[in-house]
C-alpha cells in the first residue's frame, strides 16, 4: 500500500520532523509527505476553501481519503489497522491522509473523505500531528503483520 500525507503548511527542521522521519523510515509501506500552502493573503472561509482545493488537488487519483478533523471519529489503533487492512483486501493501493490548516478543514474535504478521523479531543500542533500520524501508520502496519509492537 502506498500512503501519502498531504498537509497544509510548510514543515521545518526540528524534533517533530525528526520524529516523522523516524517512523517513515521504519515503514515498509512507502510514505510520502506533500505540503501545500496558499500564498495569497486570504482569511477565514475563503482561506479554508482554497486550502481544500489544494489538499484535494494533491490526492493521488483513485486514492482512499482519510481526513483528520476534530469532528471526526475517535477509533482505536486496532480499528484503524483493520480498516486499512480492509482497504487492502478491496484492492485499494493508495491511501491519502489530509491535514488541514490552522482554521481546520473546509466541509468539501470532509465530504470527499472516505473516513474522517479525530486525533482525540485535544488540539495538537500541526507539525506534531504529522509525526503522530506517521507513528500510527507504522503501528497499523505492525498490527496487520502480527508484530508485537502494539499491545492491546
Amino acid at each position: 500500500m502506498r500512503i501519502a500525507i498531504v498537509a497544509v503548511g510548510k514543515g521545518r527542521r526540528g524534533p517533530e520532523q525528526q520524529l516523522f522521519e523516524t517512523y517513515r523510515e521504519r515503514l515498509s509501506w512507502p510514505l510520502t509527505l506533500k505540503e501545500v500552502e496558499e500564498k495569497k493573503p486570504l482569511e477565514g472561509e475563503a482561506l479554508k476553501a482554497r486550502e481544500a482545493e489544494l489538499l484535494l488537488g494533491a490526492v493521488p487519483k483513485g486514492a482512499v481519503i482519510v481526513a483528520l478533523d476534530e469532528r471526526g471519529r475517535n477509533i482505536t489503533s486496532r480499528k484503524l489497522a483493520d480498516w486499512i487492512g480492509g482497504m487492502q483486501l478491496d484492492g485499494k493501493s493508495d491511501l491519502c491522509f489530509l491535514i488541514g490548516g490552522a482554521d481546520g478543514l473546509d466541509p468539501a474535504v470532509r465530504a470527499q473523505a472516505d473516513l474522517v478521523l479525530a486525533c482525540g479531543s485535544l488540539t495538537w500542533p500541526h507539525l506534531l500531528v504529522r509525526a503522530m500520524l506517521a507513528e500510527q501508520i507504522y503501528r497499523c502496519e505492525q498490527i496487520l503483520a502480527g508484530h508485537p509492537y502494539h499491545r492491546d
